[in-house]
């Protein structure tokens, strides 16, 4: 890699003075002292072009292409999905982008028939449904073009049963359900969402011999007991139904015929595998509390325990007896043509070396904060690069931004992208995510450790709509959350702005857990209870998540800023110290869990070794990284393959897709990450020899990093 003064070169083009753009504030000018940011060399250069990039992002245009994109409901492999697709291509394009759209044949279900119907013993009838979302005044709802309320994967089929109620469905709960000596065989589960991913729901609800399940929003959680309901406030209403994937996420994601090979329009059928490895086999349907509520109040049985009442107005119990539930699930498989689209900015030293930025494009009916709100935001970043390509500038590394499809469906689009290009990201340095862009003003962020304090020094550098930095709100914002949650917490110090790890649900999953390449994904929070409904649409999104678009433009720098950063870097700016110290704290932490369950003779001496090794290693080259010197592809090349020498070939336990041996999605979790999985899931299983066989994975991995930071020297 060249140095800084080749930086100055390459970069040497005059500039023209760009006018700034529309929403307040304006970006902040450049320092007149220099500026040291970790990656670089001398940072006067490209402060100078950040401050550029910064001033074209426009929050009126953002808005415009928000109402474009969601003015009508674009599930994935529908014509309005093609169309998305298009403008989205033609977006890129004008920006100077060279672009292309990239179709996959991937298996896909869309609804025929789904119904609900419950009655008592005497065979009352006490609900048919789902009933249509709908509230007084939502310009949106009544479009016909809406898609029923339906869960990608699940199963076909006409099944009658008793009904029993699970809470959120959590592993414990389902034990709970165990403890009682309730029989879930041929029974109807009917739990609420939240806490996990709802195809673990229906996994321990199969795995119980459950024949169905329901699985409807309480409105403790997402409804009126946290506030007014839409259309007098953010919070879901009566009829919302959240839809979604319950594919089981866990073990696989992608087109489900193909896993670990990229589904292109042209892969013969003999390469595809039986459908059902990531696929539940029971019926699964959503609804609206609207609909659960007639079930929830005619149950019988014991008394729910503590935590499991929600907030409808009578006392819940668990069954089964009073209600009897037949669904009917009549689900279109077929394979369908998905499409992302992918452009790219060709680097000028280091073409083969990507800095990927992505966001889904699908949406289960408007998506006007999932997933629009990213696209929106994506397009602004893409115009603020695209202004600085018709002045001369070009990245030293390739930059791609990508706009996956099928997302909602199991993370499709970019996991077959991923699995095509596997060759490619091997050199790919990093993936940055955005998926829910904007739901409100509060910044979060997750990414691998070695990229957690890249975002907290790149937040610093943006404006807030608020005042100050994007970095002051949220680190004002976190500090409050804290205070809140304990009396006389003490205000958190700049540096420890808690940014989270990366688990699974987005498409950050394929380029982490199964390529390693190191990612981020960021997004802007807020009161969010349409979350997967009709009500999602443009009319939500301006009465309350972002009015006047301010935050759309606040993202489209974060997310612009750090492709464009990565990219310049003379060095890249992986903090593989924090990583170290973060890998010793989860063992640490395992290691406590292991004698708590009664595993003692587990032996961690060996990985602690390891993860000693690693740390001095990291210390070592964060050394060279900050003064660099002689060859830098080379210590570039060494940071990168870092990450690579985490992942394990042979992958976790029963679930070999994902490769990752310090993240994971777990798999009785389905979002939220697990530390160190094949460890941590082997000693929650009491599993003593499978937990010492993982411990000995990840010490290889852990010495393999380690020896790959020493190879820099």
């Amino acid at each position: 890699m060249n140095s800084g003064k080749t930086m100055a070169i390459l970069c040497g083009a005059a500039i023209l003075s760009l006018p700034f753009a529309s929403g307040w504030p304006q970006a902040q000018s450049a320092s007149a002292t220099p500026q040291s940011v970790f990656g670089y060399a001398n940072f006067d250069a490209e402060s100078r072009i950040e401050e550029k990039f910064l001033a074209v992002p426009d929050a009126k245009l953002a808005g415009q292409e928000l109402k474009t994109l969601t003015a009508e409901p674009h599930l994935a492999a529908t014509p309005a999905d093609r169309r998305t697709a298009d403008y989205v291509a033609q977006k890129f394009r004008a920006a100077g982008l060279e672009t292309e759209i990239v179709p996959y044949r991937v298996l896909l279900n869309q609804p025929k028939v789904v119904r609900v119907e419950a009655y008592d013993p005497a065979g009352k009838l006490l609900m048919s449904g789902p009933t249509r979302e709908h509230v007084e005044g939502d310009p949106y709802q009544d479009d016909p073009q809406v898609v029923m309320p339906f869960n990608a994967s699940s199963a076909s089929g006409d099944v009658t049963g008793e009904v029993v109620y699970a809470n959120y469905g959590r592993l414990e709960d389902f034990n709970e359900l165990a403890a009682q000596h309730i029989d879930l065989r041929g029974k109807i589960v009917l739990c609420r969402y939240g806490s996990n991913f709802r195809g673990v729901k229906v996994y321990l609800a199969e795995q119980r011999g459950a024949a169905g399940v329901l699985i409807y929003s309480d409105p403790q959680d997402d409804g009126y007991y946290k506030g007014d309901p839409w259309p007098l406030g953010p919070w879901r209403p009566e009829t919302g139904v959240q839809r979604g994937s319950v594919q089981y996420l866990f073990k696989y994601p992608g087109d489900p015929e193909t896993p670990g090979v990229a589904s292109t329009p042209d892969l013969p059928d003999s390469a595809r595998v039986p459908a059902d490895g990531n696929q539940p086999h029971i019926i699964s349907i959503p609804i609206s509390y609207h609909d659960a509520a007639p079930i929830l109040e005619a149950l019988k049985g014991p008394g729910v325990p503590q935590g499991w009442q929600g907030a409808l107005p009578f006392r819940y119990h668990l069954g089964p007896g009073g209600v009897t539930v037949h669904l009917v699930s009549q689900q279109d498989y077929q394979r369908r043509i998905i499409w992302d689209v992918i452009g790219k900015i060709q680097g000028s030293a280091y073409p083969d070396d990507w800095v990927i930025a992505g966001n889904h494009r699908d949406a289960w009916v408007y998506g006007a904060v999932d997933p629009s709100s990213g696209t929106a935001a994506m397009l602004e970043a893409v115009h603020g690069l695209g202004a600085l390509l018709r002045e001369g500038w070009r990245p030293k590394r390739s930059i791609l931004f990508c706009s996956w499809d099928a997302e909602e469906e199991g993370l499709i689009g970019s996991t077959e992208w991923v699995e095509q290009h596997m060759a490619e990201l091997n050199r790919a340095v990093a993936y940055f995510n955005m998926d829910v862009a904007v739901s409100g003003p509060d910044f979060s962020a997750s990414a691998v450790p070695s990229l957690k304090q890249f975002i907290r020094d790149l937040t610093r550098d943006i404006p807030s709509p608020i005042e100050g930095t994007v970095f002051q709100q949220w680190r004002l914002h976190r500090a409050s959350e804290e205070t809140h949650r304990t009396v006389g917490a003490p205000v958190l110090n700049s540096d420890e702005v808690n940014v989270g790890d990366l688990g699974s649900g987005s498409d950050y999953t394929p380029f982490l857990q199964h390529a390693g390449v190191p990612a981020t994904d960021v997004g802007s929070d807020g009161p969010y209870g349409v979350y997967h409904s009709t009500f999602d649409d443009f009319a939500w999104y301006t009465e309350n998540a972002d009015p006047h678009f301010l935050y759309l433009q606040e993202m489209a720098r974060v997310f612009g800023l750090e492709a464009l950063r990565m990219a310049d870097a003379d060095v890249l700016p992986y903090d593989y110290v924090a990583y170290a110290h973060e890998i010793s704290g989860y063992l640490e932490a395992a290691k406590t869990k292991a004698k708590d369950t009664g595993l003692d003779a587990l032996d961690f001496a060996p990985a602690e070794a390891a993860a000693a090794r690693l740390t001095e290693a990291a210390q070592k080259s964060r050394a060279l990284q900050a003064a660099p010197s002689g060859d830098l592809a080379k210590l570039n090349g060494a940071l990168r393959q870092t990450e690579t020498a985490l992942l394990s070939e042979t992958g976790l336990p029963n679930r070999p897709w994902y490769r990752h041996t310090i993240f994971a999605p777990g798999e009785f979790t389905g979002y939220a990450a697990v530390v160190i999985p094949g460890v941590n899931e082997a000693i929650d299983a009491k599993n003593s020899s499978l937990a010492a066989a993982q411990l000995i994975v990840l010490t290889a991995a852990l010495n393999r990093a380690a020896a790959t930071l020493d190879s820099i020297r």
